[in-house]
C-alpha cells in the first residue's frame, strides 16, 4: 500500500527553515518515525483517529504522546472549554474552577489534601523536587524512571545536556527499576544527602514483590521524600494512580498528561504537611489559573469517573494486547507487547534474539501505511478505541506478519524499508547505580 504525504513534506521544508528540529517536541520529530514514510504534519482529530495534512486517516495509538485519554475533539471536554472561553481565559484573581479543581482531585487522589497547578509535567515534578529539597535541608535525588522530567536537574542524566551546569551532575542518582540493592547504596554512598526519591510506579515491567513497599520503607528510614511521577499512569491505571493501583503511598505525587485529554495542564498533589512548603517556595506562573484547562480537566476527569473509561481500556487494550501476541507467535515474528494493557511497547528481536531497531521500523512502515499510527515508544489506548479499531489493527497486523514472513530471509529488514528508521531522542549518560560487591 501507499500513502501520500506530497503536503507533509512541502510543509516539512518549510518548517525546518524556521524551527529547529521540525517541532517544539523532539518525540514529535519526523526522526522519531520511520522518516520519509510517516506523515510529518496532523491536520485534524476525532476519537480514536487522525487525519495528516494529506487526508491520510490512521488509527491513532501515540495519542499526542500520551495525553488523550477520551478521545480526540471529545465533545464534552470541548463544551467545557468553549463555555469556559466565553466567560474568559486569565484573570488577575483566583477564578472558581481553580477551587472546584482542586477539591475534586483531593477527593480523587489517594493521601490529598493540597493541589498546586503546573501546565507540564516537568514543572511539576521540578517543583515537588524543589519543594523536597527545601524540606529536608538536601539536593541529590535518586531517580528512577522512563525520563521525560526536561529541567536541569534530570537533563545532567541525558546526552542532550548541553546548557546544563556541570555540578548538576553529580546531584541525581540513577538506579534500575526493581533494583532494591542499587537504590540502598545510592544512600550508603550519599549518607544524609539524598533529598528526595523520584520514582515511576511502573513504565513496562511489573514491580517484584515487596519492591514498592520496600521504596517506601527506604525513604522513611532515611528522612527522605518520595516523589511518585504519576504524568503517565495518572488516570490511566486506575482513578487514583498507581497510588490506588498499587497501593502505593507518595508524600509528593505530579500529575499531568491524561488528566487533561490534551489540555496543557499538570498537577502536584499531597499532604498538607508537605504541601505546605509551597507558602514559602517560589514555584509560580502566570498561566497556572488559566481557566480554559482548568474548564476541560473538570469535565475529563468527571468523564472518567462517570463512564468508567479506565476499565473499558483496559478490557480493550487487553484485546489488542493479547491479539497481537497471538498473531506473532503464529507467523513466528518475535515482536510482541509488553508491559501493561493500557501502556505497552512493542519488542523486537531477530533470529539470534538480539534488539532488533531494523525490525521494529519495518513493522512500524508497514502499519502506518495501512492506517495504523504507532511509535517506536509507547503504545496507548484511549476511551474512544471500540472492537472495532483493534480489529482493524490485528488485520492489518495479521497482513504485516504475513507480509514480513515472506520476504524476509536472514533477518534482512533494513533491505525493506523505504524511509529511514527511527531514531532515539536521546541516550543516557549517568548509569544506573549498582550495588558494590
Amino acid at each position: 500500500m501507499v500513502i501520500s504525504i506530497k503536503n507533509s513534506n512541502d510543509l516539512k521544508e518549510r518548517i525546518q527553515k524556521v524551527s529547529p528540529h521540525y517541532t517544539q517536541t523532539f518525540s514529535r520529530s519526523p526522526t522519531s518515525f520511520v522518516e520519509g514514510v510517516y506523515p510529518v504534519f496532523a491536520e485534524k482529530a476525532q476519537g480514536a483517529y487522525f487525519t495528516d495534512v494529506d487526508g491520510n486517516n490512521f488509527i491513532d495509538y501515540l495519542l499526542g504522546l500520551g495525553p488523550i485519554t477520551l478521545g480526540h475533539n471529545y465533545s464534552v471536554v470541548n463544551q467545557s472549554i468553549i463555555d469556559q472561553l466565553n466567560d474568559g481565559i486569565l484573570f488577575s484573581l483566583p477564578h472558581r474552577k481553580e477551587l472546584e479543581l482542586s477539591e475534586l482531585l483531593c477527593k480523587t487522589i489517594p493521601h490529598t489534601q493540597m493541589v498546586k497547578f503546573e501546565k507540564t509535567g516537568s514543572n511539576a515534578v521540578t517543583g515537588a523536587l524543589r519543594a523536597a529539597r527545601a524540606i529536608t535541608k538536601r539536593d541529590k535525588v535518586a531517580y528512577c524512571g522512563s525520563g521525560g522530567v526536561w529541567h536541569d536537574w534530570y537533563a545532567a542524566a541525558i546526552s542532550r545536556d548541553g546548557g546544563v551546569p556541570k555540578f548538576n551532575d553529580d546531584l541525581i542518582k540513577v538506579f534500575d527499576y526493581n533494583d532494591l540493592d542499587g537504590l540502598e547504596e545510592i544512600f550508603e554512598q550519599n549518607k544524609n544527602e539524598i533529598a528526595a526519591i523520584v520514582f515511576e510506579p511502573t513504565v513496562y515491567e511489573k514491580p517484584l514483590p515487596g519492591f514498592l513497599s520496600k521504596i517506601r520503607k527506604i525513604a522513611d528510614s532515611n528522612n527522605s521524600i518520595l516523589i511518585l511521577d504519576e504524568i503517565v499512569t495518572g488516570f490511566r491505571f486506575a482513578m487514583g494512580g498507581c497510588q490506588e493501583y498499587f497501593n502505593l503511598k507518595g508524600d509528593f505525587v505530579c500529575f499531568g498528561k491524561g488528566m487533561g485529554n490534551g489540555l496543557p495542564i499538570s498537577a502536584i498533589s499531597g499532604t498538607e504537611e508537605f504541601m505546605k512548603i509551597f507558602d514559602t517556595l517560589w514555584v509560580s506562573t502566570t498561566n497556572g489559573s488559566e481557566t480554559l484547562s482548568l474548564a476541560g480537566t473538570l469535565a475529563t476527569i468527571n468523564e472518567i469517573k462517570n463512564k468508567q473509561t479506565i476499565s473499558h481500556c483496559w478490557e480493550v487494550g487487553k484485546k489488542l494486547f493479547d491479539g497481537w501476541n497471538q498473531i506473532a507467535k503464529e507467523h513466528e515474528i518475535n515482536a510482541l507487547m509488553t508491559g501493561y494493557p493500557i501502556r505497552m511497547t512493542m519488542n523486537c528481536k531477530d533470529s539470534k534474539y538480539n534488539q532488533s531497531l531494523p525490525l521494529k521500523g519495518l513493522i512500524l512502515q508497514e502499519m502506518v501505511k495501512r492506517g495504523i499510527f504507532m511509535a517506536q515508544g509507547p503504545t496507548f489506548i484511549s476511551y474512544s478505541h471500540k472492537i472495532e479499531e483493534i480489529q482493524k489493527t490485528l488485520s492489518a497486523w495479521e497482513n504485516v506478519c504475513k507480509f514480513i514472513q515472506k520476504s524476509i530471509k536472514s533477518d534482512n529488514y533494513s533491505d525493506l524499508m523505504e524511509g529511514k528508521l527511527p531514531q532515539s531522542v536521546y541516550t543516557h549518560k549517568i548509569l544506573p547505580t549498582k550495588k558494590i560487591s
